[in-house]
C-alpha cells in the first residue's frame, strides 16, 4: 500500500522470475541470498517463490542439538507422470524436432506482434477505445488454437477477459486453475530507436525472441494454449478440468479483469473449489497520499513554512523513521533462509549454525537475522518498506502553494496488516504536524482535540482505493499441491539436463514483492502459487522485463512448455489433490 501526504494552506494540506541454478561458489553468499530471493517466480499465493538451487545436501549440518537438513528443507522427490508416461517423454522428444519447435516459436512470435498494451488511467470498457487493442489479439488466439477452440469452452468477461473452461471425466476432482494475462506495458515512444528489434516485431534470432510480451507475460499465456492444443491433437482427454482464468489489465492491477474473471469463477465454482492455482511469477501494498493545505497569497509576503517546506519535513520525518524488522518464524523469508542453511554452502559458518539452531532458539534467529539484514534485498522482501515515489506542489514562482502533495509507497510484510501501516505513519507524522499548527485527518479519522484554531491542515489518506492486505501464507511442506508443483518444477529441471539423481535441483519457499491478477483469486484456494519456470541461463534476473529490449531465450519458452505439459499431465493423474 502507498500511503499520500498531502499539505493544504487554508488559512487556519505499484512472474516471471527466473530459475536460478548451477553452484555459483565463487559468488559471496550476499549475492546468493539476493539471487534466491528474486527467485521468487516460483511463489505462492502468500507471495511466497520457490527458488531453485543446484547444491548438493550438506553432510555436516547433521547433529542432536541443531535440525537436520530435511527438518529445515524437506524436499519432495522429482514427479514424472506414470498413467501418462508415455505422452509425457514423446512430448519431450516433439521438443526437439525443428519442424514442432518452430511451431511453438510461432505462435509466441505472432501474439508478440499484436500490441496489447494497458495503461493507468484507463476507462470503463465501453467509454475507452483503447480497450479495443485486444480484439486483433483474441482474434489471432481463435485462428492460431483451433483444437482449444472446438474443445474447451470460453466465456467471455467483462468484454476482453478469457475464461476457458477444459472438463474432465471426474467432476468430483477440483480442476486445476492457470492464470496469465493478455496485456503488455505500454512501450514508451522515446525508446524505440534504442530497440535492437523493433519493440513489436516478435523477432527470433534463433536464440531469442524479441519485443513486448515476450517474456512478461505472453509466453505464459501461450505456452499454456500450445501445450493444451498439442496435448488434444494428441487426443488426451483429462480425469482433472483445467481452468484458464487470462486477464487484459494485469499490469494497471487487474480492476475491469481479474476482478471480473474471480466474481465469475466465485459465482460458478464457489469458495475453496480449485485444487491449486499457477500464475507467473506479491507482497500487499499501501500508498499513502499526505497532503499539507495553507491558504494560499503572493510570494512576496511569505509564511514561515510553505506547504511544500512542510511537505519536505514531513517526509523527512517519514524516512527517519522506517519500520522495525524482525525475521518471523513461518514466514515466507524465514523458510528460505532455512533452505539457504540446508543446501548452500556458501553461507558463512557463523550464519549457517544460527538457522539450524533458530527454529528452537530465540537468540540464534536474531544472530541470524542481523547477519541476513546486511543484503538489502533479503531485508527489504522481509520489511515493511517505505518508497516515496511522488511529489508535485505549486505552479507559479509568486504564487504560494495552497496544498502540496507526496505518495509513499508500502510493501507490507506478510505478518503485517494494512492497519498496522495506518498506524505506524499516522503516529510518525501527528507530532510534527502538531508542531506546525495543523489539524490532521488521516484515514478517514478527525485527529485534533484541544480545539485552537489551526495554521492549516494535513491529510493522510489512501491514495488511489487500493490498498492490499497481505495475502493468505500457502501452505508448503507437506501440502500435497505445494509437494506436486515442487516434484513438477523438479522433474522439468531435471529433463533438460544431465541429472542422475534428485539432488540435482532444490525448491524452496520465498517471497516477491509484486503483485499479479491473483491479488483477486484468494478465495477461490488456499494453495495459490505464483511460479514462473522461466530459466534465464546466462542472462540476468529482471534485466529486461518492463524496459527496452525485452526478449526470452527461446530455450527457457521450450522449459515453459515443458513445464505446463508435466504440470497439467501430473496434476491429472493425483489422488492427493
Amino acid at each position: 500500500m502507498s500511503p499520500t501526504i498531502i499539505v493544504e494552506k487554508d488559512g487556519l494540506l505499484p512472474s516471471s522470475l527466473p530459475l536460478l541454478h548451477g553452484r555459483e561458489s565463487k559468488r559471496s553468499w550476499l549475492r546468493l541470498a539476493a539471487k534466491l530471493a528474486l527467485v521468487s517466480t516460483c511463489t505462492i499465493s502468500a507471495f511466497w517463490s520457490l527458488g531453485c538451487l543446484d547444491f548438493p545436501e550438506l553432510s555436516f549440518l547433521r547433529g542432536d542439538d541443531v535440525s537436520t537438513v530435511a527438518d529445515l528443507c524437506p524436499q519432495p522427490p522429482a514427479l514424472t507422470p506414470s498413467v501418462h508416461a508415455e505422452l509425457w517423454g514423446n512430448f519431450g522428444k516433439d521438443l526437439e524436432k525443428e519442424e514442432f519447435w518452430q511451431r511453438a516459436v510461432d505462435w509466441l512470435s505472432g501474439a508478440v506482434r499484436i500490441p496489447t498494451p494497458s495503461f493507468d488511467g484507463m476507462g470503463p470498457i465501453d467509454e475507452d477505445e483503447r480497450w479495443k487493442a485486444f480484439v486483433p489479439f483474441q482474434e489471432y488466439l481463435l485462428k492460431s488454437y483451433p483444437q482449444v477452440h472446438a474443445t474447451l469452452s470460453l466465456t467471455k468477461i467483462n468484454t476482453y477477459g478469457l475464461v476457458y473452461e477444459w472438463t474432465g471425466s471426474n467432476a468430483a476432482l477440483k480442476p486445476l486453475l492457470l492464470a496469465a494475462h493478455q496485456d503488455v506495458v505500454p512501450v514508451n515512444p522515446d525508446t524505440v530507436d534504442e530497440w535492437t528489434h523493433p519493440p513489436f516485431s516478435g523477432h527470433y534470432d534463433g536464440e531469442r525472441l524479441w519485443g513486448r510480451g515476450s517474456s512478461d507475460d505472453k509466453n505464459g499465456l501461450i505456452g499454456i494454449l500450445s501445450v493444451i492444443e498439442i496435448l488434444l491433437e494428441k487426443d488426451f482427454k483429462p480425469t482433472r478440468s483445467v481452468v484458464l482464468a487470462f486477464g487484459f489489465d494485469e499490469e494497471t492491477s487487474g480492476i475491469y479483469g481479474a476482478k471480473s474473471i474471480a466474481d465469475y469463477l466465485l459465482e460458478h465454482y464457489g469458495e475453496n473449489s480449485f485444487a491449486m492455482l499457477v500464475d507467473e511469477g506479491g507482497k500487499s501494498e499501501l500508498n499513502d497520499s499526505i497532503v499539507p493545505k495553507l491558504n494560499g497569497g503572493h510570494s512576496s509576503v511569505p509564511p514561515a513554512h510553505t506547504t511544500i517546506g512542510i511537505l519536505s519535513s514531513l517526509l523527512t520525518q517519514v524516512e527517519k523513521n522506517p519500520f522495525k524488522t524482525h525475521l518471523g518464524r513461518g514466514t515466507p523469508m524465514y523458510e528460505k533462509a532455512l533452505c539457504l542453511a540446508a543446501h548452500a554452502p556458501e553461507l558463512p559458518k557463523k550464519l549457517q549454525k544460527a538457522l539450524r539452531r533458530a527454529p528452537k532458539s530465540d537468540k540464534a534467529l536474531r544472530t541470524a537475522e542481523s547477519i541476513l539484514f546486511e543484503d538489502r534485498l533479503f531485508k527489504s522482501l522481509v520489511q515493511t518498506t517505505q518508497a516515496i515515489d511522488l511529489i508535485q506542489g505549486g505552479v507559479k514562482t509568486n504564487a504560494l502553494p495552497e496544498s502540496a502533495w507526496a505518495v509513499v509507497n508500502h510493501r507490507i510484510a506478510t505478518d503485517s496488516s494494512v492497519s498496522a501501516v495506518q498506524e505506524h505513519d499516522t503516529e510518525v507524522l501527528l507530532s510534527l504536524a502538531q508542531e506546525f499548527n495543523l489539524s490532521v485527518t488521516a484515514f478517514g479519522k478527525q485527529l485534533s482535540e484541544d480545539g485552537t484554531p489551526a495554521y492549516g491542515k494535513l491529510v493522510v489518506s489512501d491514495a488511489w482505493g487500493h490498498s492490499l492486505a497481505p495475502a493468505p501464507i500457502t501452505p508448503t511442506r507437506d501440502a500435497a499441491p505445494f509437494q506436486l508443483l515442487a516434484g513438477t518444477v523438479k522433474a522439468t529441471y531435471n529433463a533438460f539436463r544431465a541429472v542422475e539423481d534428485d539432488g540435482g535441483v532444490v525448491v524452496s519457499p520465498g517471497h516477491m514483492s509484486g503483485n499479479t491478477d491473483t491479488r483477486y483469486y484468494w478465495q477461490l484456494t488456499p494453495h495459490i502459487f505464483r511460479y514462473n519456470h522461466h530459466f534465464t541461463g546466462k542472462t540476468s534476473l529482471f534485466k529486461d522485463i518492463h524496459t527496452v529490449n525485452e526478449f526470452i531465450d527461446v530455450d527457457a519458452f521450450k522449459e515453459m512448455l515443458n513445464f505446463f505439459t508435466t504440470l497439467i499431465l501430473n496434476a491429472d493423474e493425483s489422488t492427493a489433490l
